[in-house]
């Protein structure tokens, strides 16, 4: 938590809490970080897995492909230390040792033998990480394959409308994939820098009470509403306020997906800069010429201007 002092009733101006490059503390992409930890312990490679199942795909098979070449070159010096210590292969060369380590690891029939009791020492090695490589590639593989992934999207933008006189903050979410998902929930806070009485400023975390928190069936489009009111901490706030103190609206739902029977997560951050005041979201939900229901995710961020 970053927390800065200032004199006992100086306000929350420009200098204290703001900055014109707008810092987020959260990220709606997965993988995408944007903050710095600094002065972690870097001696523990406990985060070694938790890193690979974050990668993306083309960084994770680059970083198996560059693994297994490497391994292979290692083992190509190794063999070329005896260099008539492979069967039908040329002395001392790189490339007959580095197919021969390749062939090795892989199991594969080849013309080329170790014969010499080192070369033989070397290739029982070999078979031995051969095996817990194909059982720890074959783990994290699967694991990457099997972790739920939620295809829920969000609207770009989050609206302040009035809902009954009140107004209201409103965002919508709708399941991509179009099954259901069971005993969905949702919980939405706000993020932002606030002064104590002390003078010490600290990022504060407050809860939005929303209309209808849960969804036991979502499966299409679902607004999610905030009325602010006198018990609101969005009270009177404006887009200057909310820049001035950093804010963030945080979002995150949950629910178990049928399909997968296993819960799954999405989350989305909203700055000030996506909040669009006095606007509303277009219809979205239509009907098929067979009678099913329709999302129409074309216009699903689209806003018009809301009627007085």
């Amino acid at each position: 938590m970053r927390m800065r002092r200032h004199k006992p009733g100086e306000g929350l101006d420009q200098r204290a809490l703001a900055d014109r490059n707008y810092r987020r503390y959260v990220s709606s992409q997965r993988g995408k970080s944007p903050v710095v930890i600094k002065g972690q312990d870097r001696t523990r490679w406990t985060d070694v897995y938790h890193a690979v199942l974050r990668a993306p795909w083309w960084l994770f098979f680059l970083g198996v492909t560059l693994y297994f070449i490497g391994l292979n070159i290692v083992f190509a010096g190794l063999y070329r230390f005896d260099p008539n210590g492979i069967t039908n292969a040329k002395p001392g060369s790189w490339w007959d040792a580095f197919l021969f380590s390749v062939q090795t690891i892989g199991s594969i029939n080849s013309e080329m033998l170790a014969h010499s009791v080192y070369a033989n020492v070397i290739v029982s090695i070999e078979a031995f990480l051969g095996i817990l490589n194909i059982a720890l590639l074959t783990g994290v593989i699967f694991a990457r394959f099997s972790r739920p992934m939620a295809r829920v999207v969000f609207s770009t933008v989050a609206v302040v409308t009035p809902l009954d006189g009140v107004p209201t903050l409103m965002f919508r979410a709708a399941n991509q994939r179009g099954n259901q998902i069971m005993d969905a929930g949702v919980t939405v806070s706000l993020a932002r820098q606030a002064m104590s009485q002390e003078g010490v400023v600290m990022r504060r975390m407050e809860d939005l009470q929303l209309i209808r928190p849960r969804s036991l069936l979502f499966s299409l489009s679902w607004t999610i509403m905030h009325r602010i009111d006198e018990t609101s901490p969005l009270y009177s706030a404006t887009r200057e306020s909310l820049e001035a103190g950093q804010a963030e609206i945080f979002v995150l739902l949950s629910g178990r997906d049928d399909s997968l029977a296993d819960t799954i997560y999405a989350r989305h951050v909203y700055t000030p800069a996506d909040i669009q005041w006095g606007r509303r979201f277009v219809d979205v939900i239509g009907v098929t010429d067979d009678g099913r229901r329709m999302v129409d995710l074309a216009h699903f961020h689209d806003t018009e201007p809301a009627t007085s």
